[in-house]
């Protein structure tokens, strides 16, 4: 197995009291596993292939738990990346395609052009990393936003008390990238192009997951949801990134 179930589900259903329905409590195949990850990254070459692997783990393992959480959409922030990249992907698994590649801020005390430090803590201004399921939406002080609802405790469990959500920002756009050399940081939210933000919050809104990846081996060591197996080898591991 990819993982204790029983152990897993305990420490999910933990998480999200209220927020579980009765699901087959099985993985796919390793076949159908490998078939979307392939596809995927085909779709989206410059994803690091391992925070790919990691939000696939981490969908999986809350679908095996029963958890209730969307299986059409996965979005995926790829802090590897710089924040001129566009570095978050949303993923149309139900028909295989990308429906946004976007640039996204991080928080102002995580780093300058990329971020290099994540907390957890109320008032740090840092990015969070792990898995988030996206709840409701409201309006806001920047327009129609998406609360993220941390998964992972210690992690970023304290994403609800932070606002933690998806918003619209003037300061992300290819020409403040380009004359700055950087996008505009947020207290912690991964902010995204105002032009776009109002269809990427529709797309995703309402129980999908969200992975924000970096290689913190910590945080891969010792997470539920999103560490890998090292049990489990597969060819997977050893594709480089996209460039």
């Amino acid at each position: 197995m990819w993982f204790d179930k029983k152990f897993a589900s305990a420490v999910i259903f933990s998480l999200l009291i209220g927020n579980t329905v009765s699901l087959p409590a099985a993985t796919p195949p390793l076949q159908s596993y490998d078939s979307q990850f392939f596809a995927l990254l085909k779709l989206a070459p410059r994803l690091d292939p391992h925070a790919l692997e990691a939000a696939l783990t981490a969908l999986n393992r809350l679908q095996a738990a029963g958890t209730k959480v969307r299986g059409d959409v996965l979005t995926i922030i790829d802090y590897t990346k710089p924040s001129t990249e566009r570095r978050l992907w949303v993923f149309d698994l139900a028909r295989t395609r990308v429906l946004f590649q976007e640039m996204t801020a991080h928080g102002k005390n995580s780093g300058d052009k990329q971020a290099v430090r994540f907390s957890n803590a109320p008032n740090s201004l840092m990015t969070s990393l792990g898995a988030f399921l996206t709840g409701d939406t409201y309006m806001g002080k920047h327009g129609l936003s998406l609360r993220l609802q941390g998964l992972e405790k210690g992690v970023n469990d304290n994403s609800m008390e932070r606002a933690i959500v998806i918003h619209a920002a003037a300061y992300i756009s290819d020409a403040i990238a380009r004359n700055k050399g950087r996008i505009g940081r947020s207290w912690g939210c991964p902010a995204v192009r105002p032009e776009i933000s109002r269809s990427l919050i529709e797309s995703v809104r309402g129980g999908a997951l969200v992975l924000a990846y970096y290689p913190d081996q910590s945080w891969l060591h010792n997470s539920k949801l999103a560490g890998l197996d090292p049990s489990i080898a597969t060819t997977r591991s050893t594709i480089p990134n996209g460039g």
